[in-house]
């Protein structure tokens, strides 16, 4: 019986989520199963202004600081064989993974 998943990534580190997409995309073919993706999303940019106050003399000055989301989309139809393939890929601990079965 075969069911359709779709599996959400993102990470801080876009060379580690291509890795790890990368990984599950090989993993999934070599089982056989039809692999649609990766689909990168649009990147989430937070920018955070901090004021620096200056100390003794001195202007005042403002430092931003940017953390960046990358996010990837697969779709995959699968049977347990190959979830269980899918399961035993290495994930850094910066890697984020949500597998969701889709209806077909």
């Amino acid at each position: 019986m075969s069911f359709k998943v779709r599996i959400w990534l993102w990470s801080t580190n876009v060379k580690s989520l291509e890795e790890v997409v990368d990984q599950i995309k090989d993993a999934a073919i070599k089982s056989g199963a039809k692999v649609t993706g990766p689909i990168p999303l649009p990147t989430k940019r937070f920018e955070i202004p901090i004021f620096k106050l200056p100390h003794g003399e001195g202007s005042k000055y403002w430092e931003h600081w940017e953390l960046r989301v990358h996010k990837r989309i697969i779709d995959i139809d699968a049977d347990e064989r190959v979830l269980r393939r899918i399961m035993r890929v290495q994930v850094p601990h910066d890697v984020y993974i949500e597998i969701k079965q889709m209806p077909k």
